[in-house]
């Protein structure tokens, strides 16, 4: 069992991650998310009374104090290949969510991460996820109408009015309780698979996350193979200790057996099994110093 989750510990990774350019974001659910990133090139506004930052183009902001568990883990990607992440979760009683449904008017966007924005107004989509909502923010009067026009249409039904609707010049806004991340048109991609969508699951099968947790959110810290690079023994690091601190202890004990060089029979479960082809990959590079990639197995 992982201890109890510290706010304060909370709050410290946030503030950590939102610091860091070269932390990417995903901040939605399966099927529909919010893909961004900070930009060294780009001036970041802190947000006041919440964790985040805002620039031209796209916002995030965290709410401060309880309600957000994270959870580390790392995905097997078939050969020697592997992604990781940290997802944040809320509490499955607090995403109740809605069934799909049509597009809504939900009147100006008070809560807007920049002042100037506070005015426009909010339409949701009606997507149906159950840990957020996804919408689209209208300053533009035309898109406005056209979105008013499309009250009550399910644009998961008709895939033809989902793609017209995310076509419009307006900003993308994902809000999942008190946490939003936001996108101006030129901005970072909303991405939205309606296939995925109806399968109405709150996260990929392949993600270990714990039962009565939802993710509403991840940060992803460098890979260290980003940009096909040699291996960066700094960010393998950097990932361990998130993973000790955020992750399953039992798949962290496992990972450090296989560091230790102990013989590890096949795990019974099919995390245990992702996890051991993730250490005996990482491993290799390990062994190897991280002067070349290694040869693909299988």
């Amino acid at each position: 069992m992982r201890p109890p989750v510290e706010p304060g510990a909370v709050r410290a990774l946030l503030e950590r991650a939102l610091a860091d350019p070269a932390v990417a974001w995903t901040f939605g659910g399966y099927g529909a998310a919010l893909a961004l990133r900070g930009d060294p090139g780009e001036a970041a506004v802190p947000l006041a009374g919440r964790l985040g930052w805002a620039t031209s183009r796209a916002a995030l902001a965290f709410a401060p104090g309880p309600g957000l568990v994270p959870f580390a883990y790392e995905t097997a990607l078939g050969g020697r290949d592997w992604s990781h992440a940290v997802a944040l979760c809320r509490p499955a009683a607090a995403c109740t969510g809605v069934a799909p449904g049509g597009v809504t008017a939900c009147g100006p966007d008070r809560e807007a991460a920049r002042p100037q924005d506070r005015e426009a107004p909010l339409f949701d989509l009606g997507l149906g996820l159950r840990q957020a909502r996804v919408l689209l923010r209208a300053a533009d009067p035309a898109a406005a109408a056209i979105l008013r026009a499309a009250c009550g249409r399910a644009p998961l039904a008709d895939e033809g009015l989902l793609a017209a609707l995310l076509a419009l010049p307006c900003d993308r806004v994902v809000l999942a309780g008190p946490h939003r991340a936001e996108a101006a048109p030129d901005g970072p991609r909303l991405h939205v698979l309606a296939k995925l969508l109806r399968l109405r699951r709150t996260h990929a099968a392949t993600a270990q996350i714990p039962p009565g947790l939802v993710p509403v959110a991840h940060l992803h810290p460098p890979h260290p193979l980003a940009g096909g690079a040699p291996f960066d023994r700094a960010r393998h690091d950097a990932v361990q200790a998130l993973l000790a601190e955020w992750g399953d202890p039992a798949l962290t004990a496992l990972k450090a057996r296989v560091a230790a060089g102990e013989a590890v029979g096949v795990p019974a479960t099919r995390a245990g099994r992702a996890v051991l082809r993730v250490a005996r990959a990482q491993a290799a590079w390990l062994a190897e110093g991280g002067a070349g990639r290694p040869t693909p197995s299988g």
